[in-house]
């Protein structure tokens, strides 16, 4: 096989199957993105613009429309030029920096929501300490953590496949993937290091799980025996419930199959698992929080009826 080390040019196949319906398939993706992108920029506008909504549980969902925003930038726009293109490739320096966008976003998407998690502890298990424990500057050193967390991860297994020497270029996906990149490393490659850093991420993240699920035992401990924790329950923690079950659930049949999966699969579908984390969640979220809070459901509502009026 051809040495990428030399070549720095990697071919994306996930296409092959459906280019005959390229055009139907660019069209909705483009609609389906600006959907994305006008839904979750509004959320962040009304949260930036609105002071009675620069609350901890608020400023951390404006983080999450960020972090879709941007997330779904590193595949998509892409994505379209490739559906208006006959040949779907990408140098080696975009393809990490695709890779460590998309990683990035995963990361950070569950770092915010095991924050949001804790936020709902405090907010209903601890009311009486709340404002004393969630401060702004407690908030602002949170989020901070949230991205600079993944940063570091994102950073320290970037650099070590960008270290690998490439015995193929083909990549049987719609974007680059860092795990794929490492497995088209040749086989006198050392991979030590990525298989440390990858699973140091794992632990990392599935304590990230392990924290949520004791804030949750928690939280329904508590409202067992009050109504009024039982609606603030229903109100702000189902949808961050509904969010982190989704997120979860898709990129976790992703890593699996990643790993584990046949390629005999249909392509189709093999896209479809691949995509769903970016397909899924950034739609849902803004959706979710809308219609279910009270306050940006009132925001959202008002500014309809200015515009009505």
């Amino acid at each position: 096989m051809d040495n990428v080390s030399v070549v720095r040019i990697f071919t994306l196949t996930g296409l092959n199957e459906t280019m005959d319906h390229r055009t139907a398939i660019f069209s909705l993706t483009l609609v389906y993105y600006c959907v994305v992108l006008f839904l979750n920029i509004s959320l962040i506008v009304i949260i930036v613009l609105d002071e009675n909504l620069h609350e901890p549980m608020y400023v951390l969902l404006c983080c999450v429309c960020i972090n879709a925003v941007y997330g779904t930038t590193g595949f998509y726009p892409k994505f379209l030029l490739d559906l208006l293109s006959f040949s779907q490739e990408m140098s080696y320096g975009w393809c990490l920096f695709q890779t460590s966008l998309l990683y990035y976003y995963a990361c950070c998407e569950l770092s915010i929501l095991a924050l949001m998690a804790y936020d709902r502890y405090l907010a209903i298990c601890r009311p009486l300490h709340y404002h004393t424990l969630m401060t702004r500057r407690r908030l602002s050193q949170l989020v901070s953590f949230s991205w600079l967390t993944p940063f570091c991860i994102v950073s320290i297994n970037i650099l070590a496949t960008s270290r690998l020497e490439l015995c193929g270029f083909t990549i049987r996906r719609l974007f680059c993937v860092n795990w794929i990149i490492v497995k088209l490393a040749c086989p006198n490659s050392n991979t030590l290091l990525n298989n440390i850093a990858s699973y140091a991420a794992i632990v990392i993240y599935v304590s990230h799980g392990f924290f949520i699920v004791w804030t949750y035992m928690h939280l329904v401990r508590t409202c067992a025996t009050s109504k009024d924790d039982r609606m603030k329950f229903m109100q702000t923690c189902v949808p961050h419930l509904i969010s982190l079950t989704t997120f979860v659930t898709v990129i976790v049949f992703d890593l699996m199959y990643m790993r584990f999966g046949s390629a005999q699969m249909p392509q189709s579908l093999q896209n479809l698992i691949a995509i769903e984390y970016l397909l899924f969640p950034p739609m849902m979220n803004p959706l979710i929080y809308g219609f279910k809070l009270t306050k940006i459901r009132n925001r959202i509502l008002s500014l309809i009826y200015v515009r009505i009026q």
